[in-house]
Parts: C-alpha cells; sequence; structure tokens
C-alpha cells in the first residue's frame, strides 16, 4: 500500500478539471532576446461582410492554386509515412538542370525563411569574443529579418530606405563595419515593390569585404520585369561571398508546402550543409516542386496573368493621383502615414483584408480580377 506523506507539495490539477492552474514553474524563462523582437504578424483573412465575397490580399500569396499537374503529382503520393530525402537530392538535381549550375551549389530548406535561417546560423551570431554579430539590411523591408536576425544572436543594423522605397545601397554599404558578418539584399524589397538593379548591385558588391556574406532575397523574381534587374545567377558565379534566396512560394503558388534554396558557390554551401535543418523539406513538397518545374511554361504563363493584373492595378491607381514605388512583386505599396489605419478599415469593410505597417504604409497583394477591381474602386473613393 502507497502512503501518502502530508508534507508533500500538493500535485497540480489535471487539465480541465476545476481546481486552478499551477503556476509557472519557479526559474523557467526564455532568452531575454525575445523581449526585444517584435512579432511576426501574418496577414489576416478578410472580414466577412454580407453580400460581398471576402478576399484575403495580405499576404502576398499567389492566388491561383497550383497547376493541374502538381495537384495529381501529390494526389498519388503515399509513402509519407517515411522520412523524407534528408537534402532533397531529387530537387536539387532539377534545379540544377533548370539554373545550369551544380547541384552541389543548392541547400534547400522550408520556405525562402528556413533557408535563410540557414544562412544566419551558419554566418551570423556571436563572435569569439561573445559579442554579437552584425546584420545589416534596408528597412522597411521584409518583417522576419529582425526577428530571424535576432534568433541567430546577432544584432540588426537597419539602414533606411530612400523616399521613393529603394534599398539605399551607399549608406548600406557605409553601415558596414569590422563586425558585419552578414548583409541582406531584398528585390523586389518587400513590402515597398522596387528592384535592384545589375549594375548597382556590382557596384555594391565591390564595396563590401569578400568575407562579408551578401544574400540577395530574390522571392519575387519570376514576377519582375525590369530588364535593367540585377541577374543574380550571374553575380553568383562571379562572386563567392554571395548567396541567392529563392522560394517555390509565390510563382509556384506552394507557400503551404515550405519550398526555398539557396544557390552559392561550395565555399559557402560546404557549410550550410551542416545548419541545414534534415527533413525540412518533405517529399510531398519535393514532388510538387519538381512537378511545377516539370511545367513551368504552365505555371510562367499563370505569373504572366498575375503581372498584368499588377500592371492594370498601378495604371489605374496612378490615373487616381496615387504616387507608386515601382512595383515589381504580386503586391503594390501605398504610402498613406497616418491614414494607413483608416485605409485599412476602408478595405475591411469592403470584405478585402490588407497588410498595415503601422503608420508607414499599406501593401496590397494582387489577388483575383475581382478583388483587384474592388480594390482599385476603394482606392478611388479613398483619394489619393
Amino acid at each position: 500500500m502507497t502512503s501518502i506523506d502530508p508534507n508533500a507539495a500538493p500535485v497540480p490539477a489535471a487539465p480541465g478539471t476545476d481546481d486552478a492552474a499551477p503556476a509557472p514553474a519557479p526559474g523557467v524563462r526564455p532568452r531575454a532576446v525575445l523581449d526585444a523582437l517584435p512579432r511576426y504578424a501574418a496577414g489576416r483573412p478578410a472580414t466577412v461582410v454580407e453580400g460581398l465575397q471576402s478576399f484575403k490580399l495580405s499576404s502576398n500569396e499567389n492566388p491561383l492554386p497550383p497547376i493541374p499537374a502538381v495537384l495529381d503529382a501529390i494526389r498519388d503520393t503515399t509513402a509519407i509515412n517515411r522520412y523524407p530525402d534528408a537534402v532533397s537530392t531529387r530537387l536539387r538535381e532539377r534545379l540544377a538542370t533548370y539554373l545550369e549550375v551544380p547541384a552541389e551549389d543548392i541547400v534547400t530548406g522550408g520556405g525562402s525563411l528556413g533557408a535563410l535561417n540557414q544562412v544566419l546560423a551558419t554566418y551570423a551570431g556571436q563572435n569569439d569574443f561573445g559579442a554579437p554579430d552584425e546584420v545589416v539590411y534596408a528597412w522597411r523591408s521584409f518583417e522576419a529579418y529582425p526577428i530571424s536576425v535576432g534568433l541567430s544572436g546577432a544584432t540588426s543594423v537597419r539602414v533606411p530606405l530612400l523616399p521613393d522605397g529603394r534599398h539605399d545601397l551607399a549608406a548600406m554599404a557605409a553601415a558596414v563595419t569590422e563586425n558585419t558578418r552578414v548583409v541582406l539584399l531584398c528585390t523586389p524589397n518587400n513590402p515597398t515593390g522596387p528592384i535592384l538593379t545589375h549594375d548597382e548591385v556590382v557596384d555594391f558588391l565591390g564595396r563590401v569585404p569578400s568575407h562579408v556574406v551578401v544574400v540577395l532575397d530574390e522571392a519575387y523574381l519570376e514576377f519582375v520585369r525590369d530588364p535593367a534587374a540585377v541577374d543574380g545567377l550571374a553575380l553568383y558565379r562571379a562572386y563567392p561571398n554571395l548567396v541567392l534566396l529563392r522560394t517555390f512560394s509565390k510563382a509556384h503558388g506552394l507557400a503551404g508546402l515550405r519550398v526555398g534554396y539557396t544557390v552559392a558557390q561550395p565555399v559557402i554551401t560546404e557549410n550550410l550543409r551542416v545548419s541545414a535543418v534534415p527533413f525540412a523539406v518533405s517529399s510531398l513538397a519535393e514532388t510538387a516542386a519538381i512537378t511545377s518545374l516539370d511545367h513551368l511554361d504552365e505555371v510562367l504563363a499563370r505569373v504572366d496573368s498575375l503581372v498584368a493584373e499588377r500592371d492594370r492595378v498601378v495604371a489605374a491607381l496612378t490615373e487616381q493621383g496615387w504616387d507608386l514605388p515601382q512595383a515589381e512583386g504580386n503586391f503594390v505599396w501605398l504610402r498613406l502615414g497616418e491614414r494607413c489605419g483608416d485605409f485599412a478599415a476602408a478595405a475591411e469593410r469592403q470584405a478585402l483584408s490588407v497588410r498595415r505597417f503601422g503608420d508607414e504604409g499599406v501593401r496590397v497583394s494582387i489577388g483575383e480580377v475581382d478583388a483587384n477591381t474592388r480594390f482599385i474602386d476603394l482606392c478611388r473613393s479613398f483619394g489619393a
């Protein structure tokens, strides 16, 4: 028979009972850096408004589903009881053929953000004396940057964008110090939209020490139509410190499957493979990505339709008097300042979800044709 110690601490009640929940365990605390990090704010679904179809224009998602061949391929995938290939060999070999690069120069990750986190885990954190490394990037840019940098143990060095929403590359080069380990360049810049040109990136790389890793984030590459845009593949071949960051989330419409990758020379990839998360790309996701590449003409035809819609939106808003930054992604940026909240509320009343960034601006994704038309009408009634 088991005896009961009357002096023993009470056992916490099981979940779902009427007894009070136990207090948090003393001494269990998260890392101090968490208090200093912003919280990632995912785009919210649109509010339901009676009589109106709701449209989500807040997450830069492809509004079109994957091409039919992809849906057929993943429908037939059954071996999900087995672990996937840890290094996504089939996908890397297919990408190598498509990009005309060695498969060894490609490292996959869970979306482009997962691939970026692998870069930061490899090259940014704390130096040998415990001081934080520095990561330089433009701001505002992709909102996950400060979170990923902070969690890596490094310090963010944010360089303000130019008034037209472009990177201030001269100021970014000047911000590089002996503590800088990584620089992040986002083209087209999310959320503002402008691209980096080939010539200005070449000039920038010439100003940055060769031991500093420069990441070219090309998540929206397939939507770019500016002929002056940077040619990342050409530069990766010329600069051993350059890393290209790409994804299947946007153009290919595979955001929910999380497939991203980096392209870099072996001096970098041999280290990235050490920090790469095993099994980050599932077998289902790998099959979807390969199938999408095998039917690239269909994918790019859909991208062309979205670019046409983007151009229609930009033309309409420009005619209304809106002063828009260059839009080369699948979104537009409204520099609304203190009117951001009013615009977001007005969009919500029209069953449109948009992405507000404080009082800086509102980013609106290019969505379905009807959604884009309603957005154009909203901008007309709101006023530039």
